[in-house]
């Protein structure tokens, strides 16, 4: 029976509810209590429902959504059939009524066992959120609209669960503007709570677009981010990465201390520039200067050329010679589209589903889940199909 280290986490309303349901489960053979502070993966979140009822549905919604618990039990003394309808539809799986009762708690404790040894989920093998982040060369040179759509291509892919999207453009973050939505919370309320910080907790502080993404804003604030520093960010993602399958970041330009810090914990970084003479200058100094301080440029950065026309004064191969690094993605210019899914407040595949840019930005997303190795060899057995003469011509 493979249900050795079930955890079980507690979010109740007060130390008595707590405390019953900690001698409760404690009878139970093969469950263990997780505490708030612990960042493994939950098998079984028991929740006690408060006043606001409409905003803690939503909030165990978002926590099934991103794979943070594997069920949720829920428990209140109000049994009103709207509430009892609205758990069901949640996902909620056992709704435990006031007041508990030892062995219906027993009973629905043993069901999920078994739930779980029959799925054998109680094993969880947790890969690691892949961290993209996207940092500019100059400002101006759409790294939002980069971030924004890639986050939006990446969750609209069946294979791909839950996408993170954070803003860490300190002073001008807008990507709640870009996604039309108006968050209730952002960067500053986990950096002053950083203690709290746990998979709920979290979880209560990001805001569900309607493309599925989950946004942690910029603070509002100016001022918001004096306490911000790189450990903070640090212990953010790292819980992130538990819980995402892909964590995108609009990283803005890479100046400071805490910028420096994340090209290091990412995965990949896309270097977003244009093709004109101060911004590759600027790509060229920049690739330079992180080479210098020893980051793996030649595996960890990829550039990326944003609104790209073919017949450019510059050449793809003149601007590669420039900066001395492979080009690894261009997106087309399409200025009117682009500047209509800003003004709208909507991501390109919602206002432009057939458009050359949004293609673009889904075929970039499967690049990177399919990862480059597979998409080369995609390309070569379709190659093998083509004019032989192609093939001859490749091979020279």
């Amino acid at each position: 029976m493979a249900t050795n280290g079930l955890w079980i986490r507690i979010e109740a309303n007060n130390s008595e509810t707590t405390n019953w349901l900690e001698r409760v489960i404690c009878s139970i053979k093969g469950v263990k209590i997780q505490g708030s502070d612990d960042t493994r993966h939950t098998n079984l979140l028991i929740y006690e429902l408060g006043n606001d009822v409409e905003k803690e549905f939503l909030h165990i919604e978002s926590l099934l959504h991103a794979k943070v618990v594997d069920e949720i039990f829920l428990t209140s003394s109000n049994t009103d059939r709207v509430v009892l309808m609205q758990a069901m539809r949640s996902g909620v799986k056992e709704f435990l009524s006031h007041p508990l009762d030892e062995a219906e708690v027993k009973e629905a404790l043993e069901r999920f066992k078994k739930r779980q040894d029959q799925s054998g989920s109680s094993i969880v093998s947790i890969k690691p959120g892949h961290v993209i982040n996207v940092v500019g060369t100059k400002g101006g040179v759409g790294t939002t609209t980069v971030a924004v759509n890639l986050a939006v291509s990446l969750a609209e892919r069946k294979d791909v669960k839950s996408v993170a999207l954070i803003d860490l453009n300190m002073l001008f973050g807008e990507v709640p503007l870009f996604l039309e939505i108006d968050p209730k919370h952002d960067l500053s309320a986990l950096t002053n709570q950083i203690a709290r910080l746990d998979s709920t907790f979290l979880m209560s502080i990001l805001s569900k677009s309607s493309t599925g993404v989950h946004v942690l804003p910029s603070p509002r604030h100016f001022n918001s981010n004096e306490s911000l520093d790189p450990k903070m960010v640090d212990r953010i993602l790292e819980l992130m990465t538990r819980m995402f399958d892909f964590i995108v970041i609009d990283g803005g330009q890479p100046l400071n201390q805490m910028s420096l810090k994340l090209l290091a914990t990412s995965d990949t970084v896309f270097l977003v520039s244009v093709l004109t003479l101060p911004c590759l200058s600027n790509t060229d100094k920049l690739l330079r200067s992180l080479l210098t301080l020893g980051y793996p440029v030649d595996k960890l950065i990829k550039v990326v050329i944003n609104r790209y026309l073919k017949n450019s004064e510059i050449a793809l191969n003149d601007a590669e010679a420039a900066i001395n690094k492979k080009i690894f993605w261009t997106i087309p210019n399409d200025y009117r589209t682009t500047l209509s899914a800003i003004n709208q407040g909507k991501p390109l595949t919602q206002i432009a589903q057939k458009a050359s840019i949004t293609k673009n930005f889904v075929e970039l997303a499967d690049r990177m889940v399919l990862g480059e190795a597979k998409e080369e060899k995609k390309w070569w057995s379709s190659l093998k199909k083509s004019d032989p003469a192609k093939r001859k011509h490749v091979n020279a």
